[in-house]
């Protein structure tokens, strides 16, 4: 090789380490120049997280490490802000703006979890009853006074969808998505072959007047009502499988005798003598107020059962769902 190509290579490669050189010293000042903060972020359960940062803005540190705030918490520094020259991000809850501020107690990621709480959803399918109702159909011309049944009911079954969610295992919300019908329902039909009897024979109590409204009112003055949505039927002392001229015809559960705009058949769960307000009845003689006097075989926890004096009255009210004011004296 000539020594003129000789000294060209050898300035060649003198330029490029040059430029190696050059580019790593660059590298290295930039290095020099981006400064690294220890910052500390204390939330509101009193858990506490060092991180290691080359961010100033709180709202850039904090998505950095996948940490999110919640509608009720409140961040100082504010998000937009820089960090203080404490390097300390505070996250509260927002009644505890304006309390005195507590020790920082260490703890670990187990509490975090435990102190809000592990939420979970869960589809579920549930089979329940529809109960049968039950109709009476009056015969005249017999004079026996007997009660047949002509069609035993059948209870129907419905299959019904829930979203239901749990908060640690427990149960603290249900959805109801869908609801399908698997068997209607079986109608029971009692005839009642109507005999003459003499009104001496059927006990009747006086008609509730607005007095008596009055005086429901007043005993739950006072008595904060549990308000729910029953299903709510009408049923007649015919329908009750006792004859006109037995002892016990027209008698309640209670031992009183039922009375038209007063008396109501209602589940277990709902003591003899509790006064329940419903408003569908508010322009009624009793203006919407009945005492729980009955109760029923069909009659669960979330059904009622309003005495009416006839079976045409029962067909006509049919069955609705009723939102009821619940009085427990």
């Amino acid at each position: 090789m000539r020594k003129e190509e000789k000294a060209s290579v050898s300035a060649l490669k003198i330029i490029a380490i040059s430029i190696v050189f050059i580019f790593c010293s660059g590298i290295v000042v930039a290095a020099t120049n981006l400064n690294i903060y220890n910052v500390k972020i204390q939330f509101a359960n009193n858990y506490e997280l060092n991180v290691l940062t080359t961010k100033l803005k709180v709202k850039d540190i904090l998505q950095d490490n996948h940490i999110i705030i919640a509608d009720n918490e409140v961040v100082k520094p504010s998000l937009n802000d820089n960090i203080d020259v404490e390097k300390t991000i505070r996250i509260t809850k927002s009644s505890e703006i304006n309390q005195e501020e507590q020790p920082v107690a260490f703890t670990n990621l187990e509490d975090i979890i435990s102190n809000y709480g592990i939420i979970t959803e869960e589809i579920v399918k549930i089979q329940e009853e529809i109960p049968f109702e039950t109709i009476t159909k009056e015969v005249s011309g017999v004079s026996d006074g007997l009660t047949r049944i002509i069609q035993e009911g059948q209870n129907g079954l419905r299959e019904i969808t829930y979203k239901i969610t749990y908060k640690d295992g427990e149960e603290i919300a249900r959805e109801e998505l869908s609801s399908v019908i698997i068997k209607e329902p079986v109608e029971k039909i009692v005839q009642i072959n109507n005999k003459q009897t003499s009104r001496s024979e059927v006990v009747r109590t006086p008609q509730p007047t607005s007095s008596t409204a009055a005086t429901l009112k007043a005993k739950v003055e006072g008595i904060t009502p549990k308000v729910v949505t029953l299903n709510t039927s009408a049923y007649t002392e015919a329908e009750c499988g006792k004859k006109p001229t037995d002892p016990g015809y027209g008698k309640t559960a209670s031992g009183a005798y039922v009375q038209e705009w007063y008396t109501v058949a209602a589940g277990k769960c709902y003591p003899m003598g509790t006064i329940i307000y419903v408003p569908y009845f508010a322009n009624c003689p009793n203006e919407g107020w009945f005492v729980v006097q009955d109760r029923g075989g069909a009659i669960k926890n979330n059904k009622l059962d309003v005495y009416m004096t006839t079976v045409e009255a029962c067909k006509q009210f049919g069955r609705r769902n009723l939102e009821c004011y619940i009085y427990e004296l």
